[in-house]
């Protein structure tokens, strides 16, 4: 990391391209807050950003122990940056257990800021260690700066009037305001979100204050630090900027789905980790003409939102892995009754109920096939938080044009990860006006259109276009109940070609780097910025590789099997056992090769980097 020293009093100040931060300590301990409010103030600054929340796979676990950990980590540069880094610059462990957990993620030289006071005998044994860290040459590697902050914290917030277990709890933005110094950002911000957050709790919002401004004066008085870091803002197109999470880019999508449409919306769902988010931020849309629906479980809300479809209403439901399974049955009567609708499966890792707020890519194969008999649904997959607001918007607009449900394939990494997104304006946003068929003489529920294969959408009780929907095949013109073996076939082959001529009406995937070479590696999903980091990588050393990310996963646009036949090898990163890779290889009958992790954890930079290098060099 390249600097330059410019002089600020008795500190120096560095100019640094990119840094890369961790806040890691109990879940109660407010580190999902401090990493968002340090991003929010990043974003105000200009800069690029990129985080990772990493929450505890357990709802309770005990407070001090290795599973309990909650970690943040965020990447903010001068530059266009597209993951939260592979190392961090600077951890901040509140206790042992995130020591333990995180510390083999911190670069040599790099900053290690510990809460002295959570490291007591009982803490070290919860968290399985015979030794305190702090008293050996274990930690000699790093720049550590030893803070009594839990008791810096009780002192500072002490005229606030608070409980000692009330007074610790501001202990995060105790080191929240050091990290502010140390990276010359403001506390205003902060201080600000905190009056609005506790307006109600005027003793929590001047005690969080108070220590936030503690934390601050105590590093710049004390003189902890030697160094002081300038990031400069990132050249970023102009345009107005919000920080923005996926599951909140895509409950934004709905807004300007129901907005440009001008169709009520209703949105089904039963609460899961990690979707939870979605349904939480779309009922805040009300005024859009949006209802939300909290189901009694995964089947009841895909139901709903079949039911919502066949009235005339834009339908979609959220789910993870689990409830995509238990969707499957009510989603293959929607594909029966062709109607419009959208599921979203933020994917996380399994199987069963698996590691509920870890990231995974292992539902493409049950998104593929995993409904009853043969039921071909379009599936899409957003390559970054800011793309989910999009990938929204068109996944509405082929459930529309070709009277299909379509499943939207989030991930873990994507919905929960946040980076700076233009705001787009709402006039450049497609018109997605929907016609309902209106005409008695011409209605037949099955007629299609010649050129997508869509069926007629009629709202029920439409005097001469009444018409019953039911799970049994229907008639390919009258959509009455047929045994017919032909009509069976016929049906059938309809609902598959209407969802492979899908592809007809797409753009070209697009391609980074040269249209032939030595390698090419294929992304899907959350994998896109630490892929496209390692192939800028190596593009930079001269290296023959090209980038294809896809984000229609069915049916794959027209120009994939073109693109792969050009490469010598073809590599295909993911986040599961090599789904994509079998799809590919039995689409377009090429040699590809997996390159596969389940770690619950995205891919490093540098692993994908080093795995390139080993196929190019072969």
């Amino acid at each position: 990391m390249e600097t330059q020293t410019v002089a600020s009093h008795s500190v120096s100040r560095k100019e640094l391209e990119t840094v890369s931060i961790r806040f890691a300590g109990d879940s109660g301990d407010g580190m999902q807050v401090t990493g968002n409010q340090f991003t929010f103030t990043s974003a105000i600054m200009g800069n690029d950003i990129n985080t990772f929340p990493d929450f505890p796979a357990e709802i309770r676990a005990p407070a001090g122990t290795l599973p309990g950990v909650s970690g943040f980590q965020l990447s903010f540069s001068s530059r266009d940056i597209h993951t939260p880094g592979d190392q961090v610059d600077v951890l901040v462990a509140m206790n042992p257990a995130a020591l333990v957990v995180n510390l083999k993620d911190l670069v040599q030289g790099g900053i290690l800021i510990v809460n002295t006071d959570s490291f007591g005998k009982n803490d070290l044994k919860k968290a399985e260690l015979d030794r305190n860290p702090l008293d050996t040459e274990e930690l000699s590697p790093y720049r550590t700066i030893k803070i009594p902050i839990s008791n810096q914290t009780l002192k500072a917030v002490e005229e606030a009037g608070l409980s000692k277990k009330q007074g610790e709890r501001c202990k995060n933005m105790y080191s929240l305001g050091i990290i502010y110094w140390l990276f010359d950002r403001p506390i205003a911000p902060t201080k600000n979100w905190l009056a609005q957050k506790f307006a109600k709790k005027p003793e929590i919002v001047q005690a969080n204050q108070t220590a936030l401004e503690a934390g601050y004066n105590y590093a710049m008085t004390v003189e902890l630090f030697t160094d002081h870091y300038r990031v400069k803002p990132a050249p970023l197109p102009a345009g107005k900027y919000r920080h923005i999470t996926g599951n909140q880019a895509l409950a934004l999508g709905v807004a300007a789905v129901a907005e440009k449409s001008d169709l009520s919306v209703l949105f089904s769902s039963y609460p899961i980790t990690p979707a939870s988010d979605i349904l939480h931020a779309v009922s805040q849309y009300k005024h859009f003409g949006i209802k939300t629906f909290q189901a009694e479980d995964e089947i009841a809300a895909m139901s709903a939102t079949v039911g919502a479809a066949f009235g005339g209403a834009l339908a979609l439901t959220s789910t993870s892995g689990p409830g995509l399974l238990l969707k499957q049955e009510a989603l293959s009567l929607g594909v029966m009754v062709e109607l419009p609708m959208v599921v979203i499966d933020v994917q996380r890792a399994g199987p069963s109920t698996g590691m509920p707020t870890k990231t995974e890519q292992a539902d493409l194969l049950a998104a593929m096939y995993g409904r009853h008999g043969e039921c071909p649904v379009p599936i899409l997959a957003p390559q970054t938080p800011g793309d989910c607001f999009f990938v929204m918007i068109e996944a509405f607009q082929v459930a529309l044009q070709f009277m299909t449900p379509v499943i939207i394939l989030s991930d873990g990494y994507v919905a929960n990860g946040a980076e700076p997104w233009k705001i787009p304006a709402v006039d450049d946003l497609p018109e997605m006006k929907v016609s309902f068929h209106q005409d008695p003489q011409t209605f037949q529920p099955y007629h299609r259109d010649p050129e997508t294969l869509a069926r007629m959408w009629a709202i029920p009780g439409t005097p001469g276009l009444e018409h019953r929907v039911g799970g049994l095949e229907k008639d390919q013109m009258t959509g009455n109940v047929s045994y017919d073996p032909q009509n069976h076939q016929k049906m059938t082959d309809l609902r598959e070609q209407k969802i492979l001529g899908i592809a007809n009406h797409l753009p070209s995937a697009p391609l980074i780097g040269d249209e032939s070479g030595d390698l090419l590696v294929v992304s899907w999903g959350g994998t896109y910025g630490a892929v496209l980091a390692a192939v800028t990588r190596l593009r930079t050393e001269g290296k023959s590789v090209s980038l294809l990310h896809l984000r229609y996963l069915h049916p794959f646009q027209r120009n994939v099997g073109e693109v792969l036949q050009n490469f010598k090898k073809v590599m295909v990163p993911e986040l599961n056992m090599g789904q994509l890779c079998k799809l590919l290889r039995h689409t377009f009958m090429v040699e590809a090769i997996p390159f596969h992790k389940v770690q619950g954890k995205p891919f490093l930079v540098s692993e994908l980097y080093q795995e390139m290098i080993k196929h190019l060099a072969s």
